[in-house]
């Protein structure tokens, strides 16, 4: 399982046009899931993820957590190609990603994760859908985690 977190001011997902979510400051968690992650993998990288200390205190310094951070949100979006191969030639492969009916409940059980972890919902996408995903990166801060690289 592999997550791309941005701290952001605001982000938002659109389908079709329409809005479908919306937050304002806190993170953008992009999820790639492969069929080798387990539960173990959720429970994992969702505390993690509402541990990591990436938003500023009151000296301006990287040292508190999404939680301590009033008004905060999560918004999770599924991203199959963030299991991209590179390794031969210039077309992506994408063999790692998980198949949908492996992914989609995988995807149900890292939202209600982090909901536990967060101690509120957290806004999503919708899981196979053409999205738009719209952001302003504050700082910017992009962190990778890797729940089969533990770094």
């Amino acid at each position: 399982m592999r997550i791309v977190i941005q701290r952001v001011r605001e982000a938002s997902v659109t389908i079709g046009g329409t809005l479908h979510s919306k937050i304002g400051a806190g993170m953008l968690v992009l999820l790639g899931i492969e069929d080798a992650d387990t539960d173990e993998d959720i429970d994992w990288l969702c505390r993690k993820t509402v541990a990591l200390r990436i938003f500023n205190d009151s000296q301006g310094v990287m040292n508190l957590p999404i939680s301590e951070v009033p008004d905060a949100g999560i918004l999770l979006v599924s991203q199959f190609t963030l299991m991209a191969s590179t390794k031969k030639g210039n077309r992506p492969s994408y063999i790692k990603a998980s198949r949908p009916e492996v992914a989609i409940p995988m995807y149900k059980k890292f939202i209600a994760r982090l909901e536990q972890e967060l101690g509120h919902p957290v806004a999503t996408g919708v899981f196979g859908a053409d999205m738009q995903v719209a952001l302003v990166n504050d700082g910017p801060v992009t962190i990778i985690i890797d729940s089969q690289n533990r770094q």
